[in-house]
Formats: C-alpha cells, sequence, structure tokens
C-alpha cells in the first residue's frame, strides 16, 4: 500500500529518524488534517509565530497556511472562506452559483498545494521519504507541482516538477524562482492532454531509488486533504448562507476532473446534505462522456485517463466544456473592454467585478459547467450549486494574447465582448453532459483499467477494492492515525513545545 500513500506506520525507523532531526534542526513543524480543516484549532503561539511572515515566503511556518481560511491578504484567519456568489445577471439562472476562491492559498495562489502537503506529510511520518537523501518528484500539469516544489522547499528538501512544455509561461516563470536548480524543472511534449507522456518521464525517473513519485492521480493523499479540508470549507461557506436564509438547499458539487482530489469534497458534502457531485471535463477531450481522447487548452484538468483516486461510483454527472469557452471568457474577464461591458451593461458590482481575478482557465469551466448543470436540473433560487476557482487569472495572463490572436484581433470592442458573453455565459447549454446510470458508472470505472492495470501495475485486487462504498469510507479512517503521528512526530522534533504549543 506504500505506493499508494496509505500506510498507517513507520515503515522506516532510520529514515524517520533521520527526518526528525532534519526538521528539528531547520525548525519545521506539520500542522494536523484536522487543523488544516478548522484553521481556528491551530495553536495561538503557531498563529502568532507567523507574524511577519509573508504569504509567499518559502519559510516552513506557511505549512500552517495551507487552508481555505485565509484573509484577502493571505496573513490572517477569517471564519468563513473566501467564496462569491456569481448574480444572475452573470450566469443566467436563477440558482445561486457560489464559487469558493483558491488563490488565498499561500506561495502559490492555488489550492494544490493542499493536495501536495496531503501526499508528502505522510510519507515523511511513516519513514518513508527522507529529506536528507531523497528527491520529491511532482508530476503535474501545473499547480500540483508548483505546490510541490513549494511544500519540498519549505520542508527542507529538494522538488523536481514534471510538466508539458506547453503549459503557459506564468506557470513556468514561478518554477524558475522556486526551484533548486534549473534541471529540476523536466519539460514533457506536448500540453495539457499529454498526461501520458508525464507517466513515461515518471517511469523513467523512478529507476533512480533516490526519486521518490508523487503522482496526484494516484495518491490517496490528495483525496483525503480535499474530502476533510475543502469538503469543510464548502460546508462552512454554505452554513453561512443558511444562516441568512434557511430555505436553502445544497443541490450540487462541480469539480474539474484533474487529478480528483478536489472532487473528494464532493463525497463529503453528498454524506451530509445529500448534493449531487458532477465531474467535468473538457468537450475536446470526452474521456468521460464517451471513453474520447483529443487535446484542449483548460489548463489544470489533464485528461484521457480515469485517476485512480476518482470515486466514480459516487459520481451523477459528467460535463464537457469547451476550451472556446474558457479561452473566450478568458478574453472577457481580463481585458478592458470585457470589464466595461460587464459593468456598464451587465451591471456587475464591484465585489464581482474583483472576484473575476481569481478565476483562471479552470475555474472558468467549472463556474460554465456550473451554469449547465443548473439549467439541466432546472434549479431555482433556493438551488445552491457550488464550485471551486482552483487559481486566479494571474497564471493565464500570457493566454488571452494568445486567445486574441486565435480570435484574430489584437484586442477587442464592446460589442465583441457582448458576443462573448451571449455565447458562453448566457448561451450555455445543456448538451455534452450525461446524468450517469449505474451502467456509466461502470463503463468509467472500468476504463481506468488500461491506465492503472495494464500501464501502471497496480493489481486488480486493489483496482477493483475500490468500487465499494465501504473502501472510500475504512480508508479515509486513516486521517485520524496520520494526525496522531504528526502530533507524536512534532513532539519529538520540539519545535512546537519551543513556541509553547502542544
Amino acid at each position: 500500500m506504500n505506493r499508494l500513500g496509505l500506510e498507517r506506520e513507520v515503515v522506516d525507523r532510520n529514515v524517520y529518524d533521520n527526518t526528525v532531526q532534519q526538521f528539528r534542526e531547520r525548525r519545521i513543524a506539520l500542522p494536523t488534517f484536522a487543523e488544516l480543516g478548522d484553521p481556528e484549532t491551530i495553536p495561538l503561539p503557531v498563529r502568532e509565530a507567523l507574524a511577519g511572515v509573508g504569504p509567499d515566503d518559502p519559510d516552513p511556518r506557511n505549512l500552517y497556511r495551507i487552508h481555505w481560511n485565509n484573509d484577502d491578504k493571505r496573513t490572517g484567519v477569517v471564519e468563513v472562506p473566501a467564496h462569491v456568489v456569481l448574480p444572475a445577471g452573470l450566469t443566467g439562472v436563477e440558482a445561486p452559483i457560489v464559487v469558493l476562491l483558491a488563490d488565498r492559498f499561500p506561495m502559490i495562489g492555488a489550492h494544490k498545494v493542499l493536495a501536495t502537503y496531503g501526499c508528502l506529510t505522510p510519507r515523511v511520518i511513516t519513514g518513508q521519504f527522507d529529506p536528507t537523501a531523497h528527491r520529491a518528484v511532482w508530476p503535474s500539469t501545473g499547480n500540483y507541482c508548483r505546490g510541490g516544489v513549494a511544500v519540498s522547499r519549505i520542508m527542507a528538501c529538494r522538488g523536481v516538477a514534471i510538466l508539458p512544455e506547453g503549459m503557459s509561461r506564468e506557470r513556468f516563470d514561478w518554477l524558475e524562482a522556486w526551484v533548486e536548480e534549473p534541471s529540476d524543472i523536466v519539460r514533457t511534449p506536448g500540453s495539457e492532454s499529454n498526461v501520458k507522456e508525464i507517466y513515461d518521464e515518471c517511469n523513467r525517473m523512478s529507476a533512480d531509488p533516490a526519486n521518490v513519485i508523487f503522482n496526484q492521480f494516484s495518491e490517496f493523499g490528495n483525496h483525503i486533504a480535499h474530502y476533510g479540508a475543502t469538503g469543510r470549507a464548502v460546508e462552512r461557506v454554505f452554513e453561512s448562507m443558511v444562516a441568512g436564509r434557511s430555505d436553502l438547499q445544497l443541490r450540487a458539487f462541480v469539480s474539474a476532473t484533474g487529478s480528483a482530489g478536489t472532487i473528494a469534497a464532493g463525497d463529503y458534502l453528498k454524506e451530509r446534505f445529500g448534493s449531487k457531485i458532477a465531474a467535468v471535463e473538457a468537450l475536446e477531450c470526452p474521456t468521460l462522456l464517451s471513453n474520447g481522447f483529443g487535446e484542449h487548452n483548460i489548463q489544470g484538468i489533464g485528461d484521457k485517463h480515469v485517476p485512480l483516486i476518482h470515486n466514480v461510483m459516487n459520481t451523477d454527472f459528467v460535463i464537457d466544456v469547451s476550451d472556446r469557452a474558457t479561452d473566450g471568457l478568458n478574453v472577457l474577464f481580463n481585458t478592458a473592454a470585457g470589464r466595461r461591458y460587464l459593468t456598464d451593461y451587465q451591471l456587475l458590482d464591484e465585489h464581482v467585478l474583483s472576484a473575476l481575478d481569481s478565476f483562471g482557465l479552470s475555474s472558468i469551466c467549472n463556474i460554465v459547467a456550473s451554469i449547465k448543470l443548473a439549467k439541466h436540473e432546472n434549479l431555482g433560487p433556493t438551488d445552491v450549486v457550488v464550485t471551486v476557482a482552483t487559481d486566479g487569472a494571474s497564471m493565464y495572463r500570457s493566454e488571452v494574447d494568445i486567445a486574441l490572436r486565435k480570435l484574430g484581433v489584437d484586442q477587442i470592442d464592446e460589442t465583441a465582448a457582448a458576443a462573448l458573453f451571449g455565447e458562453h455565459l448566457m448561451g450555455a447549454t445543456t448538451d455534452n453532459m450525461l446524468e450517469l446510470s449505474g451502467l456509466d458508472r461502470e463503463r468509467i470505472f472500468n476504463l481506468g483499467y488500461y491506465t492503472w492495470v495494464e500501464q501502471q501495475g497496480i493489481s486488480i485486487e486493489e483496482f477493483r477494492a475500490r468500487k465499494a462504498a465501504s473502501f472510500w469510507t475504512e480508508m479515509r479512517s486513516i486521517v485520524t492515525e496520520w494526525d496522531e503521528m504528526i502530533r507524536e512526530f512534532n513532539g519529538r522534533t520540539g519545535v512546537l513545545a519551543d513556541l509553547g504549543a502542544r
């Protein structure tokens, strides 16, 4: 089970002791998963120690900011996670569409840093990863490898990013500023849809025992971190809404599949509210929808396979969104003419306009999918749909220019802005989506066989076990043991005790 990140005890005492010593010397303390789900429980001395630490500093104390409750400056903690409720004037539907804003996360301005913490920390506390000898290898199409590099650096180990060469320039600019050596950025052929090429590079690198591959698509720590922290964050936002309107009901959680980490929050919410779960993918690569393939530009949602950590049998909808929509809305939201149109003609207020800065390409994809679902289900003003803005627009400024060139212009005017608004928001349709039957779920589940059993060497028993709901319930129970192991690890380093915290 160590390949899946599911060890419950120390497997190498020498590595463990070496890591304790390293963390003691570097003054590194680890937050528990429970603390990241409920940041108010972080000990006061730890929160006070964060004073003067910038949210983008390569400082180990920023591990305690890897949660949804950072304020707008990312230095303080708020009770309700940052979010925006999109008005009907923008979405064209009566149902409130609520978007959690992940650009409040530290260091990378994206919630993937939570996933990487969820993958690396269990390996550290079980003696599977030695920061003095191992390299943490983070295969990704963008934000996960940035999160991995950031967490590796502040946990005193070397991180290596693997990502397609066709990803946005801003991703590479960030990586170049954070990696230890230029060779720690490994560019693979292709773009967002070329996940297989990333796997091939991981297989090559794994021949060196110093390289530990943290494959987000198969590391269950990714699922566990989002199930607890992201699920709880959505719950808090919804509870804050219900406090003012008791007639509201949480109808659905919408998430692009990507690594299938974020969508784990849907499992949490379904258990508590009975809400549906919608998995989103690119229309140009309709893998879940129709076993399809292709290439697209919705950066952040890798495809052409079914992640091992996706609880497919608990998913209710598949919704496909075209990158033509995400590219077009990126132009609408991030050009002067687009903003003028939204202000003057759609009368968006400053709060919503400022939230557009928090919408990257995959965030826009989630919003369009939420609109499609609301229309399909005929949802009304008391039916809440929740989704996530996984990263902000700052990662895609260069993509605006590329999209404009695709449109054949250098700039858009307000007429062109109106056309983009009408086509991709008001004109969002309910085609290219599927409400999953039992047979549909079986088909999608079985599709994962070709990646995980045939290509990646997962045993057929491990693969099949994931079909049962009990697998997921029992697997998640490990987090209680991990938290106890984190507390013991911190006790051995003595870092928290020196702060006056337990």
